[in-house]
């Protein structure tokens, strides 16, 4: 990597690094669709001019993109200029925004096969090994919050998948084994189901339902009430 490869990134990361620009970030990753800067300052409680010096901040720096578009939904004369609206950018740097948990995924999956090498048959062991990996997870990050959908949503934004509410369930945004996923899916997507179903299990709320959906920019599996 060139020096000034390097520099970008350590540039992009810094960029965060301002508790206001972070909580803007974090915002817009969490939303499903685009959101304007009057939505993003609200999202946070800033003014609306601070949230729009750091938005176009964060777009200079590569973590946002823009889109133009009429939140009327009408067209023509009278309909009132574009409204410029903000999405996380589909670019992925290497610290890594969006969130990566390679090493989670490293973890489990030797962790199986060490156990399938020593007799046990390898669906059971990659469940173990989640279940395994969801205990060390709760150890380094104590669940809070005074619902199960709480407690899991808080795990769940530690690890990186984005999650968030919809109705009585939690979709997630981001898919932290992504690359993996992507050349080994059922294998991957298989161990993420066990690891999230194992989290629920382990947080006492095993009245949750892990769901597996249909492949898309974000994780395999949403999590409803039972």
């Amino acid at each position: 990597m060139t020096d000034d490869g390097f520099t970008q990134r350590v540039n992009k990361v810094g960029a965060l690094a301002d508790p206001i620009r972070r909580a803007l970030y974090r915002f817009v990753a969490r939303q499903p669709g685009a959101v304007s800067r009057d939505q993003a300052a609200q999202g946070i409680e800033v003014p609306r001019h601070t949230a729009k010096f750091h938005l176009d901040k964060l777009v200079d720096e590569g973590l946002l993109t823009t889109e133009f578009r009429r939140l009327t939904g009408r067209s023509g004369p009278g309909a009132g200029r574009p409204a410029k609206l903000y999405r996380r950018t589909r670019k992925e740097i290497t610290v890594s925004l969006p969130h990566r948990r390679y090493d989670l995924a490293s973890h489990v999956l030797a962790d199986a096969v060490e156990r399938a090498l020593d007799g046990t048959p390898m669906a059971d062991a990659l469940r173990d090994a989640a279940d395994n990996a969801a205990a060390v997870v709760l150890d380094a990050w104590p669940p809070d919050g005074d619902t199960d959908l709480s407690r899991v949503d808080g795990v769940l934004t530690h690890l990186g998948y984005e999650p968030r509410r919809d109705g009585d369930a939690i979709a997630l945004g981001n898919c932290p084994f992504d690359r993996l996923s992507a050349d080994h899916r059922e294998l991957v997507c298989g161990m993420n189901h066990h690891f999230i179903e194992a989290l629920d299990r382990r947080l006492g709320c095993d009245h949750l339902e892990v769901v597996d959906v249909e492949p898309g920019p974000g994780c395999c599996v949403r999590i409803a009430q039972g």
